[in-house]
């Protein structure tokens, strides 16, 4: 069974519509950029409601709780098969102001040394266009979708 994440695209309209992504923290990451963009999304289990996921994984990833409502854009599936439920907001957020959560790796591999690293290393705005170029090409749809719901698709 492929597993499952939950993500919240934030928007906010400026001249063009823009959207929040984030980039991966860690060493993999570090020299990535075109393809390695995301939406703030993390895995939730089976039963568990996939917009109380959503929340918790945009506030671990951005250090920002959610109270506002979320708009549905329904599920894609990633190359790896990971199905992504995603749901979108109006809000603007400070970027320079994120705050993530970390995870722990053996880094460099096979050194016996254990660091941590951010889970998210930065999260910039960008328009659709830009992002369509950033973005994991299989959340592609998701910023679609977006922009025909909000009117600038």
């Amino acid at each position: 069974m492929p597993s499952k994440s939950a993500g919240i695209i934030a928007y906010r309209k400026r001249r063009d519509l823009e959207v929040l992504l984030v980039h991966p923290g860690g060493p993999f990451w570090r020299n990535k950029d075109l393809g390695a963009w995301s939406i703030p999304k993390g895995e939730y289990a089976d039963g568990e409601d996939a917009e109380i996921a959503a929340r918790r994984e945009f506030a671990e990833e951005l250090g920002l709780e959610l109270t506002i409502p979320l708009i549905a854009l329904g599920q894609i599936r990633q190359r790896g098969g990971k199905i992504v439920t995603a749901f979108a907001t109006e809000l603007d957020v400070d970027t320079g102001s994120i705050r993530s959560n970390t995870f722990e790796i053996e880094w460099p591999p096979r050194s016996g040394k254990r660091q941590h690293f951010p889970e998210v290393d930065r999260a910039e705005w960008f328009t659709i266009e830009a992002a369509q170029q950033k973005i994991n090409a299989g959340q592609r749809p998701l910023l679609e979708r977006l922009a025909r719901l909000v009117g600038d698709g």
